[in-house]
């Protein structure tokens, strides 16, 4: 049994969707971001980062697991799924996988800091992560031009990235001229695993007759934890 801690983000789902891939048995702990759950006594002992997701593997003398990519490395290894076995199988996946952890994550991260969340309105930061995230883009679109997942078989590697290029749109960025990164975008939605893992827990941007209204609680939120990082002295 794995537990797993977690909130409705791109994050949160990369887990949720793998461990419903792997059809591991888990049970899921959801921390309140806004109320600061990850920030409490109980939870940095589990992950001293204070972010989401981690888990708890508790077949595996309860060994603790944070960062969501050190996550998915872990439970593919664990199971011999979702990354080949042989070297250079491995390190396609691992390459794309950095490529999310590195790229495609902080830039759309920071496309919605200032897109959606912050005060200000900064034109030049906006454009500049918004611009970073269609240049990410192009190269995902390029490379699945002649690939139907992006390292192989479908992997952690998807999932990983498709776990926030889907959320485009919240970082105000088109992909309508990208084919290729849209035919990869709507395989894997299609998935069943998917499907559930992207409601482990269910994001209240999610579509439905309030989604104005419940976008903009979201963003309110987001807004409030974005002035209290800025207003914290030190600690975590």
């Amino acid at each position: 049994m794995i537990d797993l801690y977690t909130a409705a983000t791109p994050n949160g789902h990369k887990v949720s969707i793998a461990l419903e891939e792997l059809a591991l048995p888990y049970t899921m702990h959801v921390l309140d971001l806004a109320r600061g759950d990850q920030k409490q006594p109980g939870f940095l002992a589990i992950n001293p980062n204070g972010r989401i997701p981690a888990i708890v593997d508790r077949d595996v003398e309860n060994f603790a697991v944070f960062e969501s990519g050190a996550i998915l490395l872990y439970l593919a290894e664990k199971t011999g799924r979702l990354m080949p076995q042989d070297t250079l199988g491995r390190s396609r996946v691992v390459q794309w996988l950095m490529f999310q952890m590195g790229g495609i994550g902080p830039m759309m991260g920071q496309a919605n800091v200032f897109f959606r969340y912050f005060p200000e309105k900064i034109q030049p930061a906006i454009d500049r992560y918004q611009g970073e995230c269609k240049r990410l883009f192009r190269v995902l679109d390029t490379h699945l031009q002649g690939h139907e997942y992006l390292a192989g078989d479908y992997s952690i590697a998807d999932i990983a990235n498709w776990a926030w290029v889907r959320t485009h749109r919240w970082s105000g960025v088109d992909i309508d001229d990208l084919p290729h990164l849209r035919r990869w975008v709507d395989t894997i939605r299609a998935r069943p695993a998917v499907q559930k893992g992207i409601l482990m827990p269910p994001s209240m941007r999610e579509s439905g007759p309030d989604r104005e209204e419940r976008e903009r609680q979201f963003a309110e939120e987001a807004r409030k934890m974005v002035e209290m990082g800025q207003s914290r002295q030190a600690g975590v």
